[in-house]
């Protein structure tokens, strides 16, 4: 079964298949993706609107499947289209973005719980390393022999 181009472009999300992306989420999104500069020169096939794209690479990440078996009848362009895409708009910072932006629109809306909150200190990195090695208690009876 083959998606139209015009389904996307349509989609409210509502009753849709959860990779097709909502008209809510592709207006919070689009403006943080890069734009990609025109090629003059040389310039071949078109590439595919960033929404079908993302289509894709929803379809692969709630599927499983491997990217290099992305149907192309769905319309979401090949597989490693929608990889190469995912990994420019990783590199680029938009997920953290879209996630920051997010975040920042639920505190507005008072709908988050920063009391459930949690920071785990054992998860920063210590820059400048310690001053000293703290001597820890021993667990077992016996120092355990050495293997050198």
């Amino acid at each position: 079964m083959a998606v139209s181009r015009a389904v996307v472009e349509r989609s409210s999300g509502v009753g849709t298949s959860p990779w097709i992306v909502s008209d809510e989420l592709w207006n919070r999104l689009e403006p943080l993706l890069p734009q990609r500069e025109r090629r003059f020169r040389h310039p071949g096939r078109k590439p595919l609107p960033d929404r079908q794209v993302l289509c894709g690479i929803l379809y692969v990440l709630h599927t499983g499947i491997q990217w290099e078996y992305l149907p192309q009848g769905l319309g979401f362009g090949s597989g490693m289209t929608c990889w190469r895409r995912l990994r420019d708009w990783n590199q680029a910072g938009v997920w953290q973005q879209l996630h920051e932006a997010l975040l920042a629109d639920l505190n507005a809306a008072s709908r988050l719980d920063w009391s459930r909150c949690v920071v785990d200190s054992s998860h920063v990195r210590a820059l400048k390393g310690g001053a000293r090695r703290v001597p820890r208690r021993s667990t077992g009876a016996e120092p355990a022999p050495s293997i050198t």
